[in-house]
């Protein structure tokens, strides 16, 4: 990778716009294959990898994983021996005080362990780790977009510092409430849950082993997922009129209402870094391309934190969008038109749509306490776990390794 100093003309055949998890994945990815791309963010790197510890972490499923070896980043987030990627070895479903429950145990399918609890800034230094030993991306850093033109034939965008980029084909990657999406009309289809979720990282007495707890309570899910050491990332759905008052408590007032909700099985707990709220939503464009244009990640649908599989719904995006790219320009195709980038929308949109319906009904199911639903959700959680193939269906499922797979998530090369 080129940090670019100051040429202001650029020509490459994609611009990624957005450098978060999801657009650096994708850089990586079409730079590996011998796509020439620039990849535009407003934060520099210096940023990007501050050594300070922000709490933040993500789920990454084993089929998320695969991508992310194939690529050559998943060495560098492992690499010297440093613990960085906790592995998920059980995930235990609980519904507030019912002794039902539904076990997911990875030795039940062989596969290796369910996903891994990572914390993004080893993700971001690990992904620009790898770009920079790519000589064909190109990181335009501490930059913002301010105009982007498509007309049929190329897109040209031009950044606050006077830089102009011409491009065969743009991606948005930046985010649920993506500007580029709007300037191109890109309608949505959107609604609030009228929660916050918090997240932040806790350090606890007793080991976890491996075990992530998703807990449901009356105001929405409460799930504590392994990280490396003693230490947990929790992601905390709460009624948005009461979350303002929980961030608003001190150390040892947070650490009581924790305990309150989830017990002491895990010990002490204390907060550990920053703590964070944002307002819970689904969003879904109505379409991922246009001339010249194709969304990724929370710019194309942002859903529900429920079932932690945000960030693994974009790698998807990622693997499919990499894949329609490279073998359309393999075969002396335009990347940008709309007949090239309908494969990517096809491609992506039975998966998404389920996924967002999935973690929707669920939120919705679960996130009451009506007594004949709370039993019929019980007793379904109770079924499921006695029904062994069923539940091996459902663990593959959330792994990632389902479907019409893109060549990456298979460990292939593009």
């Amino acid at each position: 990778m080129t940090i670019a100093p100051d040429p202001k003309k650029h020509r490459c055949e994609v611009l990624i716009v957005g450098g978060g998890l999801v657009g650096s994945t994708l850089c990586v990815a079409l730079a590996d294959a011998g796509v020439s791309t620039i990849i535009v963010d407003r934060d520099t790197v210096d940023t990007m990898t501050a050594p300070a510890f922000d709490g933040r972490a993500s789920a990454i499923a084993a089929g998320s994983r695969d991508v992310l070896a194939t690529l050559g980043v998943w060495d560098r987030i492992v690499e010297n021996g440093v613990p960085a990627a906790e592995p998920i070895l059980e995930i235990r479903v609980s519904d507030g005080a019912s002794p039902l429950f539904l076990h997911y145990d990875f030795r039940e399918i062989d596969e290796g362990p369910l996903g891994y609890i990572v914390e993004n800034r080893l993700m971001r230094v690990a992904l620009l780790g790898r770009l920079a030993t790519l000589d064909v991306a190109i990181m335009l850093q501490g930059r913002n977009l301010v105009t982007l033109r498509r007309d049929p034939n190329r897109a040209e965008a031009s950044l606050d510092d006077g830089t102009v980029i011409s491009a065969d084909l743009v991606i948005a990657a930046d985010g649920r409430n993506s500007h580029i999406r709007r300037d191109a009309c890109i309608g949505e289809t959107q609604w609030g849950y009228g929660q916050t979720g918090i997240v932040c990282t806790i350090a606890h007495e007793r080991p976890h082993r491996g075990v992530a707890q998703e807990h449901f309570l009356p105001a929405g899910p409460f799930a504590i997922l392994p990280m490396t050491g003693n230490r947990s990332s929790l992601v905390w759905t709460e009624h948005a009129d009461l979350a303002p008052r929980i961030m608003a408590l001190d150390e040892d007032g947070f650490a009581d209402e924790l305990s309150l909700r989830f017990g002491d099985y895990l010990g002490a707990l204390t907060p550990v870094g920053p703590k964070f709220s944002y307002p819970l939503s689904l969003v879904h464009a109505d379409s991922y391309v246009d001339n010249r244009l194709a969304l990724v990640g929370d710019a194309a649908h942002a859903m529900h934190p429920i079932a932690g599989q945000g960030f693994n719904l974009g790698l998807r995006d990622v693997a499919a969008l990499a894949e329609v790219i490279v073998d359309a320009l393999r075969l002396g195709l335009d990347p940008g038109t709309t007949n090239v980038l309908e494969r990517y929308q096809r491609w992506r949109h039975f998966d998404t749509v389920a996924m967002l319906a999935v973690t929707d009904g669920l939120n919705r199911l679960f996130s009451n306490d009506v007594a004949p639903i709370r039993v019929a959700r019980d007793l379904g959680l109770a079924m499921v776990n006695q029904a062994p193939p069923l539940k091996r269906l459902f663990m593959r499922h959330a792994m990632g390794r389902v479907g019409d797979l893109p060549r990456l998530a298979r460990g292939e090369k593009l």
